[in-house]
């Protein structure tokens, strides 16, 4: 027998409203058509911002503003990489964001998918070279997701002058990516399709060595960014705070549709809806927009350290980055298994089947509010956990045509009931952890694998940039 819904009424009406509006979808090609990538530093991402704020001012939220987040920026310049023995041949080519501008010739050095366990096996090997990665996340025989910036850091510690990124997805091009530590990176790295990848793996394969020049003219300065931030105030009868948010800048290379455009009109269309449905919440909703994530999580991470007072009072900061274009819209919990049986409690009463993860990750604006203790999860996809990639994400065709209205209605309805009920637990379970507690959940051998080695890569910087 279904638990009876004391939502229900509310709960018609967001999806009856998001259901029967274009409302999501015309915001979403605003950002895409209009504002391009919205890439930190281009002149989209200022009007995306002020189209946001517009748009969270136009829904009834208040508070609204823009706050600036400082922070070293990057513009693209040109990139050549070329083959210069034993044969001459241009590889087409894109650098990766806060790639420094460098001219190097190396030798290539194949790491093909570049587990942990190639680079400790053949780091005598890696000096002075340049390292050729894929972009596979889970390469053969590892239990835990590879990140870009493993391979890019593991580069680093063994010596290498370069970096080549391969797109391991055939027909997508070259994909692209932050690099280096909130700033610019040590060594060159361009991102190669998945052909020109192969091809220079055959070469070297056939010939025993390869002979690369690259060259770049990339720039590193400082820039300013902006978070979006808007409040549904509660009653007053609490002073606690449900948050939702998203990235909105993509990638320079392409309109970011998917990753992150399609989670971000998510999190409007969730305000818009509540604030005309569910006024009366016991606690207040606040939406946040985040500038600049895809080079470091850097306006949620300067959020987290400028609003440290309000910490305390975040029942659960939800997630919705690409929540548009997931699959399977499931909740990813950050290891808050006292929440695992409200949120599946909530399935039922949803009348809508999703699953409830427990995972960590450091690669979305989550994290900064995971590392400060406060409840996080996200809009994941608990069934889509053995797949290997972005597929269009963070490539030339994240454009507008690869989403579906269905999706960008499904992500925005559920955030809405989720915050709905978020806001109205009478007990809710969980509460701000310490900092010797968020030290025990990352302490298992996954998690203490990444840490060490990011320790390490985060020692170097240190000691390069002294």
């Amino acid at each position: 027998m279904a638990t009876q819904n004391p939502h229900l009424a509310i709960d018609q009406k967001i999806i009856g409203d998001v259901y029967t509006s274009t409302e999501v979808m015309d915001n979403l090609t605003t950002l895409c058509d209009d504002f391009g990538s919205r890439f930190g530093g281009t002149p989209g991402e200022k009007q995306a911002a002020e189209f946001i704020e517009a748009k969270m001012e136009a829904y009834g939220l208040q508070n609204v503003y823009l706050e600036e987040v400082p922070y070293e920026g990057w513009r693209r310049g040109t990139a050549s990489l070329e083959i210069v023995a034993p044969i001459q041949r241009t590889i087409p080519c894109i650098s990766l964001p806060h790639s420094p501008p460098a001219t190097l010739e190396a030798e290539l050095i194949d790491l093909d998918e570049g587990a942990p366990e190639d680079f400790d096996e053949r780091v005598d090997e890696i000096a002075g070279k340049i390292v050729l990665a894929t972009s596979e996340i889970k390469p053969k025989g590892s239990k835990r997701w590879i990140h870009r910036n493993e391979k890019y850091g593991r580069s680093l510690l063994a010596g290498a002058t370069g970096f080549i990124f391969v797109n391991h997805y055939p027909g997508y091009g070259p994909a692209t990516g932050g690099i280096g530590e909130v700033g610019a990176g040590l060594i060159p790295a361009v991102g190669v399709a998945l052909e020109d990848g192969r091809f220079l793996q055959r070469l070297l394969k056939k010939h025993g060595s390869l002979k690369l020049r690259l060259t770049s003219t990339d720039v590193v300065e400082p820039m300013v960014s902006w978070n979006i931030i808007g409040d549904l105030p509660g009653n007053g009868r609490s002073n606690e705070l449900v948050m939702m948010g998203c990235h909105y800048d993509g990638h320079d290379i392409s309109q970011g549709a998917g990753d992150p455009a399609s989670g971000a009109v998510a999190v409007l269309e969730a305000a818009r809806v509540l604030a005309q449905y569910a006024p009366d919440l016991p606690c207040t909703v606040r939406f946040a927009l985040w500038g600049v994530e895809e080079i470091g999580l850097i306006g949620s991470t300067q959020y987290v350290a400028n609003h440290a007072d309000e910490l305390n009072n975040i029942r659960f900061y939800l997630n919705l980055d690409s929540a548009g274009v997931i699959p399977y819209k499931d909740i990813q919990l950050n290891q808050w298994e006292e929440l695992a049986p409200v949120f599946e409690a909530w399935s039922e009463e949803m009348a809508r089947d999703f699953r409830v993860g427990q995972s960590v990750n450091a690669f979305s604006d989550h994290y900064p509010f995971l590392m400060a203790g406060v409840p996080t999860g996200g809009v994941g996809g608990v069934r889509r956990l053995e797949t290997g990639g972005r597929g269009y994400g963070h490539t030339h065709y994240d454009t507008l045509d690869k989403v579906e209205m269905r999706g960008l209605r499904e992500a925005a309805v559920f955030a809405a009931r989720l915050a709905l009920r978020i806001a109205h637990h009478p007990n809710w379970p969980a509460q701000r952890r310490s900092a010797a507690a968020v030290a025990e959940v990352l302490d298992n051998p996954d998690n203490q694998e990444v840490t060490q080695i990011f320790d390490r890569i985060h020692a170097f910087y240190k000691e390069q940039r002294a």
